[in-house]
C-alpha cells in the first residue's frame, strides 16, 4: 500500500534543510497548506501593480498545465490606485503554470519543444501568461452575449512571476462547487440517438447532469471557435475524454468552465 502524503513530514524536512545552512537554495516543486507567500502582481483590467501577501489554504491539484491552489489574501500594497477584484481577506484560486510532477513537466516540455522548438511560453514568458489572461477576459465578455451571463466563465484578476518555482502564475476567482456526477447509463443506444438529435424517450436517457454538461460544453466549444480561440477550444472537446473535469458545477450559479 502506498504511503500517505504527509505535510508535517515535508515541513520537518524543510526545517532540516534550513538548519544545515546550505549555500544551495532548496528546490521546491509545490507549496504546502499554511505557506505564506509574497508576489509582485500586475492587474488585468488595468495594468497597475501591487505587492500581494497571501497564504496557501489548500493544494487543489496539478496536471500538465500547472498546479492550482486555494489561497487567501492577507495584505495588498497597491502602487497606483486599486487592484480590480483583489481584496484583503478574500479567497482566490492561484494557478502556477508549472506541473508539480517532474515527469509531467518533462513530458509537456518535450511535446512543446517538438511542436514549437522552444520552451513552454506560459511558464517562462510573462507576456505570454498575460496574453492568456487577457484571452480569458475576452472569452468572458463574449459569454455574456452567448449565454446571457459572463459568470459562466471564471474571472481572472492578476498575473505574477514565482521565482521559487520558476514559473508565471495567475490569480482568479475561486469557485465553490463540485465536479459533475456522471452516473452509469443503462441505455447507451438511446443516448447515442439523442446525441444525433433523434427524438427518444426522455425517461430512458439516464443522467440529466451528463446531458446538461454535454450540451453546455458543445456550446462552449462553438463559442471559443467563434471568438477565434481554436486551440483553446481543444481543452473542452468532449471527444478528448479528459475535458470533462475542465467544467465545475457551482453551488449557486450557472455552469462555469475552468481550465484544469
Amino acid at each position: 500500500m502506498a504511503a500517505e502524503y504527509s505535510v508535517e513530514v515535508c515541513k520537518k524536512l524543510e526545517e532540516k534543510f534550513l538548519d544545515a545552512q546550505l549555500h544551495r537554495p532548496m528546490r521546491v516543486s509545490r507549496y504546502e497548506p499554511g505557506t505564506e507567500l509574497d508576489f509582485n502582481v500586475t492587474g488585468i483590467s488595468r495594468a497597475n501593480t501591487a505587492r500581494l501577501h497571501l497564504v496557501i489554504e489548500k493544494f487543489v491539484g496539478g496536471g500538465f498545465a500547472g498546479q492550482v491552489y486555494k489561497v487567501k489574501v492577507l495584505g495588498i500594497e497597491v502602487n497606483d490606485g486599486t487592484m480590480d477584484g483583489l481584496k484583503t481577506g478574500r479567497t482566490y484560486a492561484m494557478k502556477i503554470l508549472i506541473p508539480p510532477s517532474t515527469f509531467s513537466r518533462l513530458f509537456r516540455n518535450f511535446l512543446y519543444w517538438i511542436g514549437f522548438q522552444g520552451p513552454f511560453q506560459l511558464q517562462v514568458n510573462p507576456a505570454a501568461a498575460r496574453a492568456g489572461a487577457l484571452w480569458q477576459k475576452f472569452i468572458r465578455r463574449g459569454a455574456k452575449i452567448r449565454f446571457g451571463n459572463e459568470n459562466t466563465v471564471v474571472d481572472i484578476y492578476a498575473t505574477f512571476v514565482d521565482s521559487a518555482l520558476g514559473s508565471c502564475g495567475e490569480l482568479s476567482e475561486w469557485i465553490d462547487g463540485r465536479t459533475w456526477r456522471l452516473e452509469v447509463d443503462d441505455h447507451l443506444d438511446i443516448l447515442s440517438r439523442w446525441r444525433k438529435g433523434i427524438k427518444v424517450d426522455s425517461g430512458k436517457l439516464g443522467s440529466l447532469e451528463y446531458r446538461s454538461k454535454y450540451e453546455f460544453m458543445h456550446k462552449f466549444v462553438e463559442h471559443l471557435h467563434d471568438m477565434g480561440g481554436y486551440e483553446f477550444a481543444r481543452q473542452y472537446e468532449w471527444s478528448t475524454c479528459k475535458s470533462q473535469p475542465n467544467c465545475l458545477k457551482p453551488q449557486v450559479r450557472g455552469l462555469i468552465p475552468r481550465p484544469a
